[in-house]
């Protein structure tokens, strides 16, 4: 056989995972690292240590990240999920607004983040590596930025409550098994 009359090799193609797997996981793999930024402080890490900043920063850039994906998923899917059967019909609205403003939320602070590194006086690295901007020096425009950041961190994390108790509801009056859907099977016996 001659080189010209050789199949061709083909190499499997990787299987990605379904997309619902892969959103739980986005989803349950975002929340440590929200719950990490709702109660760490930069300033007392600074005065901790130099391995605990390290750490945050390494938080920040895993979050940004897991965010980063996530929007861009729904910029090219759209939502997930639709509204239950079992939901009424104010509840039909709230949901796709309740999923989006999450998700929007999370693109928000990462921006604002961005918005951090740009206004700096110095070079700032996620994660101790990577570049976040380049320095500006804008003291007062960091300070506003910065003030922004924190409080549209606050009001995202209202809006994880919010969605969060939506989703319980669901569970518990309607009996949707609303929390099914995103839980880890091994969590479904008790639900």
């Amino acid at each position: 056989m001659t080189d010209a009359t050789a199949l061709p090799l083909r190499l499997p193609r990787p299987r990605l995972p379904a997309r619902r797997t892969m959103l739980k996981a986005l989803h349950w793999g975002i929340v440590p690292f929200f719950i990490w930024f709702m109660f760490a402080d930069p300033d007392v890490l600074r005065r901790m240590g130099r391995g605990w900043f390290q750490l945050h920063s390494i938080n920040g850039l895993i979050f940004v990240t897991l965010a980063l994906i996530w929007t861009g998923d729904h910029l090219r899917r759209g939502l997930a999920s639709r509204p239950g059967p079992k939901l009424p019909p104010w509840a039909r609205r709230v949901h796709p607004i309740l999923h989006k403003t999450l998700i929007w939320g999370l693109f928000l602070v990462a921006l604002t983040g961005f918005g951090l590194g740009a206004t700096s006086a110095v070079l700032l690295r996620a994660g101790g590596f990577l570049p976040i901007a380049p320095p500006l020096d804008l003291p007062q425009a960091h300070a506003m930025v910065s003030f922004v950041h924190v409080y549209q961190f606050y009001a995202l994390a209202g809006i994880v409550a919010l969605h969060a108790t939506f989703h319980i509801w669901r569970h518990v009056h309607l009996r949707d098994n609303a929390l099914r859907i995103m839980v880890p099977r091994l969590l479904h016996r008790f639900l």
